[in-house]
């Protein structure tokens, strides 16, 4: 069944509406009907269930039919992802959307290739913002993760202090260590809150590593095989869902 996305402000379970993007995407892209059946969400976890009841220039109205409240992930998982090149940031956010990361840092760091003005990056954080919005769509997934404007380290470490109980970088240091391991460190139920920084193409620079770790990041190891930045990003998510959620 068609999903469709309706931002939490405009979230009425007694007057549902769809326009802008959705409309043009259901009207005019699926060509759906009066009668026909969709399902729309708002990316804090609630989904409906509804009836298209009329179709007009500019919207459409909804008939609420049945309502479904997502259970939250019991910890919440984050990614900080220094922006590769080309279009592998698109697929970084994609899937995790898919696998249930709540909030997404994309991250200038010094070997980044591409550099952002202001107007660059606010364009950039909604283009990406609409990707994780697409995911949602096309995998089920109702709870939609924020999409944070670019940033370098320095930056992040401000704008998420106190926010994590638990930040790991993925490293080739010596001393990286496991997910798994650094998990040992807490008590039964684990942390609550996670953030999962991954480097570009060549990594972080050894100082930005040194700055993470001593701004309290974990040095964490993927295994013996360099992955690339893409596959470093599912691959932790996947480990860190794995062992939390």
């Amino acid at each position: 069944m068609p999903r469709f996305y309706i931002e939490p402000k405009l979230w009425d379970p007694n007057h549902l509406v769809l326009n802008g993007d959705e409309f043009h995407h259901c009207v005019n892209v699926l060509r759906l009907e009066c009668g026909d059946q969709i399902i729309i969400f708002n990316g804090k976890g609630e989904e409906i269930t509804a009836i298209i009841k009329s179709i007009s220039k500019e919207e459409i109205q909804l008939k609420s039919q049945s309502h479904i409240q997502s259970e939250k992930l019991k910890t919440r998982i984050c990614i900080g992802q220094a922006v590769p090149k080309g279009k592998n940031m698109d697929l970084i956010i994609e899937k995790s959307t898919e696998l249930g990361a709540a909030e997404i840092y994309p991250i200038i760091s010094e070997r980044t290739i591409i550099r952002l003005n202001e107007k660059d990056r606010l364009k950039k954080t909604e283009k990406w913002q609409r990707v994780a919005i697409e995911a949602c769509k096309q995998s089920g997934q109702n709870w939609l993760p924020l999409v944070n404007p670019p940033q370098n380290l320095k930056k992040l470490f401000e704008s998420v202090f106190n926010k994590f109980d638990l930040i790991v970088i993925a490293s080739l240091q010596d001393d990286s260590q496991h997910f798994k391991k650094i998990l040992l460190e807490f008590q039964e139920n684990g942390p609550n809150s996670v953030l999962i920084l991954i480097g570009p193409e060549g990594d972080f620079t050894p100082s930005e590593i040194n700055f993470a770790i001593d701004a309290g990041s974990k040095p964490m190891s993927l295994g013996p095989i360099t992955l690339r930045s893409e596959t470093a990003a599912i691959y932790s998510l996947s480990v860190a869902a794995h062992e939390l959620l």
